[in-house]
């Protein structure tokens, strides 16, 4: 079986994440996986720890009237650790409701170990969620 850099795990979540396959978003984690939203908005938790929790989390995001259209990176920092990437994103959704486009910029850390990610921390604006959802 082959092991997918740290990049290529980033690709696959794109795929993923645009297909609205969400276990296949879930199997990206490892079991021990963390989840950080350093600027979680009232309701949404700071951290998540376990594939248990982000799976349960991410059900729950299903609900809300937005769909992942696309995930574009603008830029992909690979360090001197094999491990960590750090990418500036624009998420490119729908809102479900209406029709609504809207593109969503946040920079997110990544820690992907042996093919799977073991910490995602996604430094998105809760601001801006809040903002579309409440037109």
């Amino acid at each position: 079986m082959t092991v997918l850099s740290p990049v290529q795990v980033l690709e696959r979540r794109r795929q993923v994440l645009a297909a609205q396959d969400i276990d296949a978003f879930i199997e990206l984690f490892a079991d021990d996986a963390v989840m950080e939203l350093p600027f979680a908005g009232p309701g949404m938790p700071a951290r998540l720890e376990g594939q248990a929790a982000i799976r349960e989390f991410s059900k729950r995001s299903q609900t809300l009237p937005l769909r992942v259209d696309d995930l574009v990176t603008t830029t992909l920092y690979e360090t001197s650790d094999p491990e960590l990437v750090v990418i500036e994103i624009v998420t490119k959704g729908t809102l479900t409701t209406t029709g609504q486009t809207f593109e969503a910029p946040c920079i997110q850390v990544f820690r992907i170990r042996d093919g799977q990610i073991h910490l995602m921390r996604d430094y998105f604006s809760p601001v801006g969620l809040t903002d579309l959802l409440s037109h």
